[in-house]
């Protein structure tokens, strides 16, 4: 199975711009809202009928999902996922009753399982904003709590992660702060707050799982 690790933070706290130091080549970048990378983008093209992108603008949860399937890539990263879910929110807004929350927390699921189960040595980043529910925690943003009822989008991730900007640093949050959803294997890296480097993380992922190691 592959490693799913999901990425969270409020808007300019460093999500996207965590990218900047990928491997284009093994990367597949699937953007659910279309807008140009925050850093120099060399090595990064837009997917079209004519050729083979490594960037692939979609925010339809059922073409996502074949994406990420039939990638060869080592690395898929989902970035704005939230986009989707809102999306199928408003695109279905006239209509009324719960099946659409259903769904879109159906569609969320296949998802989340899909990045989970690709092949052992994959690796899945789902990036997504955050909001604070009721009790002050911060979660993945959805779209109500008729969605948030039905599905718990950071259990089916083993590593979820929050950026952060403290006194101008932007961080990465490893471990739970008590009022958010962090979470990390124990070992996997040097302390509560680390470098907002994705390629980073994903060096101490590939070393803690020894994925690429000859048996």
């Amino acid at each position: 199975m592959s490693v799913a690790v999901m990425i969270l933070g409020e808007s300019g706290s460093g999500k996207s711009t965590s990218l900047r130091n990928f491997d284009p080549s093994k990367t597949l970048l699937i953007q659910c809202i279309k807008k140009p990378l925050p850093f120099k983008s060399k090595g990064w093209a837009l997917r079209t009928k004519d050729n083979g992108g490594n960037v692939y603008q979609s925010y339809d949860p059922a073409a996502i999902e074949k994406a990420m399937r039939a990638s060869t890539h080592e690395v898929v990263i989902i970035d704005d996922y939230q986009a989707v879910l809102i999306n199928e929110l408003l695109s279905r807004s006239a209509e009324r009753g719960y099946e659409k929350f259903t769904d879109i927390a159906k569609s969320a699921w296949n998802i989340f399982n899909a990045a989970g189960s690709l092949a052992a040595h994959r690796r899945v980043y789902l990036i997504a904003h955050t909001q604070t529910d009721d009790m002050g925690q911060i979660r993945m943003k959805t779209v109500g709590k008729m969605v948030d009822s039905m599905i718990v989008p950071e259990g089916y991730f083993t590593i979820v992660l929050r950026t952060e900007v403290i006194n101008g640093n932007y961080i990465f949050h490893t471990q739970t702060t008590g009022k958010d959803c962090c979470k990390s294997p124990i070992g996997m890296f040097d302390g509560q707050h680390i470098e907002n480097d994705l390629a980073v993380v994903d060096a101490a992922i590939t070393s803690f799982y020894e994925i690429g190691v000859p048996a």
